[in-house]
């Protein structure tokens, strides 16, 4: 799978943050940046992690 801009995913739960869709804006080495789209933090700027396998 590509992730790019624009690209919508589904970030899995974690600590206490439930699971989620988000809308990547940017594409970092690491991890991506971004606007959560659905749950309690939706419209906030976030930035992830990407976890490879």
């Amino acid at each position: 799978m590509t992730i790019e801009p624009g690209s919508i995913v589904t970030i899995m739960a974690f600590d206490d943050v439930p699971e989620h869709q988000f809308r990547v804006d940017e594409v970092f080495e690491d991890g991506v940046g971004g606007i959560v789209l659905t749950g309690p933090l939706a419209g906030e700027y976030a930035s992830q992690a990407i976890l490879k396998n």
